[in-house]
């Protein structure tokens, strides 16, 4: 079984005020997910011995940078890949704008393609793409489901599950959260330090729409 995990980083909205800049879809794929997880429970031990803290779901914008740093060294030290889009949100055409979810298909559905035509994963295998659930829309969720399927399916005819669920659902999803936000840092605000720790480990990224 082969696993990709998908997260994103900063926001659709197309308001100049309280919207990002720019939009990040990020793909974590793995062959064995119990690498990932193991990484996720690791940190959450540390954090309960070091703070007393209890179990939960790390979110890294909320988590110190000891934390942050600990968790993306962790990763790095596994076997993985990581792919990534930047959307420049001010390059979107005007009809994407007003059809969101559209975009956020159209997009995500463009690094899959990449994906599968450099054969980062095994194809051979079973594939199973887990996104964190944002939306609260059940329509949203399910169009976005059949989207990817159908299109993978009549595109690379390879068999994939895709999977909606919440970072408590799936730890993995936690991991992928703390690498879209390292990411989304240092194109928002320029900072890369916490992109650095991951770098090795990124095999694409593209700036859609620059």
């Amino acid at each position: 079984m082969a696993y990709i995990f998908l997260d994103e980083s900063g926001d659709l909205g197309f308001k100049k005020e309280n919207s990002s800049n720019y939009f990040i879809i990020t793909f974590l794929f793995v062959e064995n997910k119990r690498t990932i997880e193991k990484v996720v429970s690791l940190t959450h031990k540390s954090l309960k011995k070091i703070h007393k803290k209890k179990g939960g779901v790390l979110h890294c914008f909320k988590e110190k940078p000891t934390t942050i740093k600990t968790m993306l060294k962790r990763i790095e030290s596994k076997d993985c890949s990581i792919m990534t889009v930047c959307l420049n949100k001010s390059k979107v055409y005007t009809n994407l704008k007003e059809e969101k979810h559209i975009l956020y298909n159209y997009v995500t559905n463009i690094l899959l393609d990449r994906i599968f035509t450099k054969k980062l994963i095994s194809l051979d295998k079973k594939i199973k793409l887990i996104a964190s659930k944002r939306e609260t829309n059940k329509f949203l969720n399910k169009n976005f489901q059949k989207y990817l399927v159908d299109n993978v399916r009549n595109n690379h005819k390879i068999d994939i599950d895709v999977l909606i669920r919440t970072p408590n659902e799936e730890k993995s999803l936690q991991a992928v959260d703390f690498i879209s936000w390292s990411i989304f840092r240092k194109k928002e605000r320029g900072d890369d330090y916490y992109y650095n720790i991951i770098k090795s480990k990124i095999v694409e990224e593209n700036l859609l729409f620059p």
